[in-house]
This record gives structure tokens, sequence and C-alpha cells, in this order.
């Protein structure tokens, strides 16, 4: 893949033999932007786990303490009481039944997140080939299904991010943007990374932390000591 003389030159900027820590790495990954416009920065996180054994899955969700820097679009199912609470409490998009045919048929998925309460995951498991491979099934582990609407809709316009595995047992997740600060960036990706470590199967053998990069949308990544993470 051809690269262009932007990128080029921010791959020269600094050693990519070399592990960083967190301070040097995002100083790093903000100077290796090369879009003109405010890019995300994005955390790729290796496990020494097998996320094919239900035993050694790492899947769940944290508040970052800056946000992502997006506006989030949330969608609820629910019924009863709970429609005029997740309206109330900012949800861009509440409903049941009648949003099926909408999602199934007409391709409708302006939103980034879906909540659900228990007693609507029925119906939003018809949904499960539209949403599953988009990564947006409500899930317990991530806070998405839940009676208590409000406070995830309030999590998640506040910047919850969930992570999980994906089948190369790396974790894939947006740590902020760069025109963040530095610090901003730093508490951000420490909340993950904690929530991660945290999250360590009790299965899990070895090194836990594989490996960790830092990388700006469009740039070279900058790989973390993670010997100085864990």
């Amino acid at each position: 893949m051809k690269r262009g003389k932007k990128y080029s030159d921010a791959v020269k900027a600094f050693d990519k033999t070399v592990t960083y820590d967190v301070n040097e790495a995002v100083k790093l990954v903000k100077q290796a932007s090369t879009t003109k416009f405010d890019g995300s920065v994005e955390c790729h996180i290796r496990l020494g786990v097998d996320g094919r054994h239900a035993d050694q899955q790492v899947r769940g969700a944290v508040v970052l303490p800056h946000g992502t820097g997006k506006t989030i679009r949330v969608l609820v199912f629910a019924k009863g009481d709970k429609v005029a609470e997740a309206e109330a409490a900012g949800a861009d998009f509440v409903g049941g039944d009648e949003l099926i045919p909408k999602i199934q048929n007409d391709n409708w998925l302006d939103f980034d997140v879906v909540v659900a309460t228990p007693d609507m995951m029925g119906v939003v498991g018809r949904l499960g080939r539209v949403l599953g491979p988009k990564g947006l099934m409500p899930n317990p582990k991530a806070g998405t299904v839940t009676m208590d609407v409000a406070k995830a809709i309030a999590d998640i316009k506040a910047g919850k991010v969930e992570y999980r595995l994906d089948k190369a047992n790396i974790i894939h997740c947006i740590v902020g943007k760069v025109s963040f600060t530095e610090e901003q960036l730093a508490d951000n990706f420490q909340a993950l990374i904690g929530a991660i470590i945290k999250a360590k199967p009790a299965t899990a053998k070895g090194q836990y932390l594989k490996s960790v990069t830092l990388a700006p949308t469009m740039g070279p990544g900058v790989k973390l000591n993670t010997a100085k993470l864990a």
C-alpha cells in the first residue's frame, strides 16, 4: 500500500522499533496525525487470550473521563414508563416492535448504540442478524441491557465506550480526538487499559498484554511499553 508524503514524514518522526511510555506515546500520536480534520485517536490492544473459549472472552465497557469527542446517537428499546424515562434522559430514538421493519427492511441504522430493557430483548433478538455483525446488539456486560435506562444513556452520552475482542484477539477502541490535550488522552487511555487489565480472565496464562498501540485515524501507530502498563 502506497503511503502519502505526510504519512512518510510522520513515520520518520519517531523510532518504530522503540516502545514508549503513555505520555511520550500520546505526544507522538498527536504529532503523527496527517488529517486536515480532527481525527480520532485509536487504541489497539492485542491480548494473550483465546477468545474462542467462553472463559477467555474479554468484554465490557468503561466511561472515559473526558469522553470520546464524538456525538453518540442512542436508540432505546423500551415500553411502558421506561419510554418516558428514556426520552427524558436524552435518548435520540425510543421505540419497540414498530422499529423492527424500519431496521430490517429499510436499513435504518442512524444510531451508534442500542440500549434495551430486559423485557424487550425478545423483540431486539429478532434483529440479531442486522445488529450483531455491526456490534450494535445490547449486552448486559456492556451495561446496555438494563432497567436503569436513564443511567445507561447518561453514561453513553458522557463517553462510555465498549471494548471486546475481535477474531484475532485484539481490542480496538477510540480514546479521544487529536485535538484533545495530551493529559486528556492519557487519562482516557489509562481508564481504558485499567478496565481491560481488571477484566483479565482467571484462565488467561502467560503475558496478558501482548502489544498496545496508539494511532491517529490516518497516521502511523506508536507502540507502548506493556511492562509499564501491567
